[in-house]
C-alpha cells in the first residue's frame, strides 16, 4: 500500500509498471519490500549488506533475483523498466554504492533510472549494527564495531552524508523519496546531511514520512 500510494500521490500513476523503486533492507520488517514491489507491479531494487538476509528472502520466494554486481543490477533495471516487467532484485552490497551508481548513470546518460526511493535500514539503532557504513565491507565493519565503536560511529555518519547527497541529486531531477519511519532522516540530520526543509523549522525534513504523507 505504501508503494502504491507513493506512486499515486507523487507520480500521479495508478499503474506502476515500468517504474523503479530503490530502497534498502531485507531483514525483519524490511524484508517485505521485495514482495511489495512485485505486488505493485514495479521494478524493485533492494540493497542488503547481509548475504544471509538476502538468501533467506530469496529462498522464501519474496525476492526474485540476487546480484552482487552493480553493472548487472543496472542492466536488469533497464531491461525490466523498458519491458515493464515486475521484478524484485536484491543487490548484495551497500545501498550508498547503489544510489551513487544511479547518480553516475544520470550524469553519464542524462537518464533518471529511479522513480521512487526510500530506506529501511535500522537507523533507529545506527551505531550498533542497524546501519553499515559504505566505506567498509560487511565483515570488516562488524569487526570494527566490536573493536572501535567510536570509529564505526564516525564512518556511519560520513556514510549517511554520502547517502543523502546521492538521494538529493536524484530527487532534484524528479525522483520521489520518503522516510519509512526508521529515523533515517533524523540520524542523517544529526550527521550533518542536507535534509532540512528550506524555510521551515529544524524539525521538518525535505522528504515526507510515509505515515503522515502517504498512508495518512
Amino acid at each position: 500500500l505504501t508503494v502504491l500510494n507513493a506512486g499515486r500521490r507523487y507520480l500521479k500513476a495508478e499503474d506502476l509498471s515500468g517504474k523503479v523503486f530503490v530502497t534498502s533492507g531485507l531483514g525483519g520488517m524490511s524484508g517485505a519490500q521485495a514482495k511489495a514491489a512485485v505486488i505493485a507491479g514495479c521494478v524493485g531494487i533492494i540493497a542488503e549488506v547481509d548475504e544471509a538476509a538476502l538468501l533467506k528472502r530469496h529462498k522464501q520466494g519474496w525476492l526474485m533475483e540476487i546480484s552482487n554486481n552493480l553493472d548487472h543490477c543496472i542492466a536488469r533495471l533497464r531491461e525490466a523498466r523498458k519491458n515493464k516487467i515486475a521484478l524484485s532484485l536484491g543487490y548484495h552490497g551497500n545501498v550508498v554504492d547503489l544510489w551513487e551508481r544511479l547518480v553516475y548513470e544520470l550524469h553519464k546518460t542524462g537518464e533518471l533510472l529511479v522513480d521512487l526511493g526510500s530506506d529501511q535500514t535500522s537507523c533507529h539503532n545506527p551505531f550498533n549494527g542497524g546501519y553499515y557504513p559504505v566505506q567498509l565491507g560487511f565483515e570488516e565493519a562488524k569487526q570494527l564495531l566490536s573493536t572501535n565503536p567510536g570509529k564505526f560511529r564516525t564512518l556511519v555518519q560520513e556514510s549517511l552524508k554520502r547517502h543523502v547527497a546521492a538521494i538529493n541529486k536524484l530527487a532534484d531531477k524528479g525522483m520521489f523519496f520518503w522516510d519509512y519511519g526508521n529515523a533515517f532522516l533524523l540520524e542523517a540530520q544529526r550527521a550533518g546531511a542536507d535534509v532540512e526543509k528550506k524555510g521551515a523549522n529544524k524539525t521538518e525534513f525535505r522528504y515526507p514520512s510515509y505515515v503522515q504523507h502517504i498512508m495518512g
